[in-house]
């Protein structure tokens, strides 16, 4: 039993194993578009002659590990019109590998949406071609310019909006990192006989002391016991009734 105790005790001491998992700094991402205007809250900041702001990603895990990132690209046209809106979407892998990557914008009433521009599926490619982003980037901006132009908008800085969401999108591979997480093996528990604690033991009855006897003295003849005395009758002779006596009137 002992050594097979030692063997398995050894096997599962050699499982210990660690986890990658993606993960933004939010800080670093929000200094790289030039810090945060209100505490994560969201950035201003100016791109070719326009003002643009854009709001804290919002992260939530994947089935497969990875994380999903959604960011919110406002285009800030001033206090009579109306501000243009844009979303890009990336999904991550746990290597911290952007695998896939949307986006859309609504101007004019309208929404405009890209392909969605997906990573090569190539076993260890994204690891040694880590051009794979830069492509997966330059191919979201071109469909979604592509798109934007069929609609003949002229404004300078809704023409730009796709190129804002290309500068987004590199800040944010930058600020992608991989945390590596120890995973401690589970501890090998001797095969040894659990004793178990004693059953609770029923309180038990206080004993009934016995009759007590009086002492017998050696040669003396043991005392009987006095006979109850009867009751008394009363004598007739010594009564108090008188005898009836009638008289005559």
């Amino acid at each position: 039993m002992k050594p097979t105790f030692l063997i398995l005790a050894a096997l599962i001491s050699s499982l210990a194993s660690s986890f990658a998992g993606a993960v933004v700094d939010q800080e670093d991402f929000a200094r790289n578009l030039g810090g945060w205007k209100k505490p994560e809250t969201y950035i201003d900041y100016a791109l070719s002659g326009a003002a643009y702001r854009t709001y804290k990603p919002e992260i939530s895990p994947t089935p497969d590990g990875g994380i999903y990132v959604s960011i919110r690209i406002d285009h800030r046209r001033g206090w009579l019109a109306s501000d243009d809106h844009a979303t890009l979407e990336l999904t991550v892998s746990s290597r911290g590998v952007i695998s896939t990557a949307q986006s859309t914008i609504a101007v004019q009433g309208q929404s405009i949406s890209s392909d969605v521009i997906v990573g090569s599926s190539e076993a260890g490619k994204e690891i040694l071609d880590p051009k794979d982003t830069v492509r997966i980037g330059t191919d979201l901006v071109a469909n979604l310019t592509a798109k934007l132009l069929r609609e003949n908008i002229v404004e300078a800085g809704r023409v730009s909006f796709p190129a804002v969401i290309r500068h987004n999108y590199n800040h944010l591979f930058q600020s992608i990192r991989v945390e590596v997480v120890e995973v401690p093996s589970a501890v090998a528990v001797p095969n040894e006989p659990i004793v178990l604690p004693p059953p609770p033991t029923a309180p038990t009855a206080p004993a009934t002391p016995a009759p007590t006897t009086p002492a017998v003295t050696a040669g003396t003849p043991p005392v009987a016991p006095a006979s109850p005395t009867p009751p008394s009758t009363p004598d007739p002779s010594k009564t108090d009734s008188a005898p009836l006596e009638i008289k005559s009137y």
